[in-house]
């Protein structure tokens, strides 16, 4: 059954849809990925048998790709942020879960290339949660935890 996903770029410039099947939803921890989202994985859905329309901005889209790999990452020029593009491996489509406006309804499949995570990319359940940014560190104020 094929899905239908729309998203957009952070600034709004550039609005796509893209339909297929989602064949795999993956957190990837190889280098490149981290690098290309300054996070601990990319978090990307690969869509087989899929078309992109794009709704605006096709103009702003880049595609920055690593020489001699299937590595790609595409972008709006505007803002940065991450954007689906044609996987160079096959006939599908990668879209970065962050980039769909609504909720998806689905959870990853599997973390991939985990031998490659991040040192620090380990019992981050454990690391506090806030609803909202932390509160500011002031070093002339003690800690609450002080």
């Amino acid at each position: 059954m094929a899905q239908h996903l729309s998203g957009s770029c952070q600034c709004g410039a550039v609005r796509f849809l893209v339909s297929g099947k989602i064949q795999g939803f993956f957190l990837c921890h190889c280098s490149r990925c981290r690098k290309d989202t300054g996070s601990a994985q990319a978090a990307n859905m690969f869509v087989t048998e899929a078309a992109i329309e794009w709704l605006s901005g096709v103009d702003s889209v880049r595609t920055f790709r690593i020489a001699d790999t299937r590595h790609a990452k595409s972008f709006c020029m505007t803002c940065g942020s991450a954007l689906p593009r044609a996987h160079a491996g096959g006939p599908a489509v990668v879209v970065p879960a962050g980039s769909i406006d609504g909720p998806l309804g689905l959870r990853p499949t599997a973390h991939i290339f985990s031998a490659s995570r991040a040192d620090w990319d380990d019992h981050l359940e454990e690391v506090p949660r806030f609803d909202g940014p932390p509160e500011p560190i002031n070093p002339a104020r003690p800690s609450p935890r002080d």
